[in-house]
C-alpha cells in the first residue's frame, strides 16, 4: 500500500431483482479511524461486517458511509386486512341506516376505504440474501475511494519530497557557513581581549581556552548529524507501503527540536533567517503530513 491521503470519496452500486444498492463514503483526516454509518431500516445487523471491511482499507481518518436502496420492493409488500375494525365500521353504518331509515348498502370497497381497514406492509429484506450485492457496492466504493486517496497521496509525497530537499539544502548551507562564522567570532574575541588588555601581553593558553569554549558553544555537529538522519528516515518512510502518517508527524517534531537547539547555539543573524525558513518549511510539512494515513 503506497502512501495514501486520508481525504477521498468513493461510490459504488450493485443491482439485483429490480433493486439497486448504493454506497457512498467520504473520508477526511483524523488521528484514529472514526467510522460513521447511515443504513436503511433493517440493515443494522450488517453494520459490523461493513466496519470490518472498511477497516481493511482505512487505518485512520473520519469516514462517513451512507447506504441507500431503491427500486422494486413489490416482492416484499403485502396487504393486511383488519377484519375486526371492518366489522365495527359495518355495524356503525348499519346503526346509522336504522336510525335515519336509510338504505343499508355497505360494499367491500366502501369498508376498505376507511382508515386502517386495509394496510400495506413491507417485510424486511433477508440480510443474508442481499449481503453479496451490498458487499459488491461497498467494495466498489472502497476501491474508488482508494484510487482517489492514492492520487492525493502521490501529490503529497511529491510536495513533501520537494520540501525535504529544500530542508536538506538549507542544512548544508548552514553547515558550510559554520567555519566562517567561528573564524569571525574568534577574531572578534581576540580584538576584544586586546582592547581590554591594552599593552599587557596576551596569554596564548588563555586565548586558546576561550576559543575552545567559543567553538564548543557554536558546534552544532550533533544537531546536523541527527537532522540528516531524520531526513533519511523521512525519505524512507515516504517510500514504504504501510501507513506512515504517525511516524512522519513524530519526525517533524524531532526536526523542530533540533532546529531550535541549533538556532540557540549559533545565535547569528544571518543564520537565524535560515532557521526561520526551516521552521516555516516544517510547519508546511506538518500540515501536509496531517493528511497522510
Amino acid at each position: 500500500m503506497p502512501v495514501r491521503s486520508m481525504t477521498g470519496f468513493g461510490r459504488g452500486e450493485a443491482e439485483n431483482a429490480g433493486r439497486v444498492w448504493t454506497v457512498e463514503l467520504r473520508c477526511v483526516n483524523n488521528r484514529f479511524l472514526d467510522l460513521k454509518t447511515k443504513l436503511p431500516r433493517g440493515y443494522l445487523s450488517i453494520e459490523e461486517r461493513i466496519r470490518k471491511k472498511v477497516s481493511e482499507f482505512h487505518q485512520r481518518g473520519r469516514v462517513d458511509l451512507v447506504v441507500t436502496v431503491s427500486g422494486d420492493f413489490s416482492d416484499l409488500l403485502h396487504v393486511k386486512v383488519n377484519l375486526g375494525l371492518a366489522e365495527n365500521y359495518k355495524e356503525a353504518l348499519a346503526k346509522i341506516a336504522n336510525t335515519f331509515d336509510l338504505d343499508d348498502t355497505v360494499s367491500a370497497s366502501l369498508l376498505a376505504s376507511y382508515p386502517e381497514v386495509m394496510v400495506r406492509e413491507q417485510d424486511e429484506e433477508d440480510i443474508e440474501q442481499i449481503w453479496p450485492f451490498l458487499e459488491d457496492a461497498l467494495d466498489k466504493a472502497l476501491a474508488n475511494c482508494t484510487v482517489m486517496r492514492g492520487k492525493e497521496g502521490d501529490a503529497l509525497v511529491a510536495d513533501l519530497s520537494d520540501r525535504l530537499q529544500f530542508f536538506t539544502d538549507t542544512i548544508t548551507t548552514i553547515e558550510q557557513s559554520i567555519p566562517q562564522l567561528l573564524e569571525t567570532r574568534q577574531n572578534n574575541l581576540k580584538e576584544r581581549l586586546e582592547k581590554l588588555l591594552g599593552n599587557t601581553e596576551m596569554d596564548p593558553m588563555r586565548l586558546a581556552q576561550e576559543v575552545a569554549v567559543l567553538a564548543d558553544k557554536t558546534d552544532v555537529t550533533e544537531e546536523i548529524v541527527r537532522l540528516r538522519s531524520h531526513i533519511q528516515q523521512f525519505a524512507a518512510f515516504l517510500k514504504e507501503n504501510v501507513a506512515v502518517g504517525r511516524k512522519l508527524d513524530f519526525l517533524i517534531q524531532e526536526f523542530l527540536r533540533e532546529v531550535n537547539t541549533m538556532a540557540s547555539k549559533i545565535n547569528d543573524a544571518s543564520i537565524a533567517h535560515l532557521t526561520v525558513d526551516l521552521k516555516s518549511e516544517l510547519e508546511k510539512m506538518r500540515e501536509q503530513v496531517q493528511n497522510i494515513e
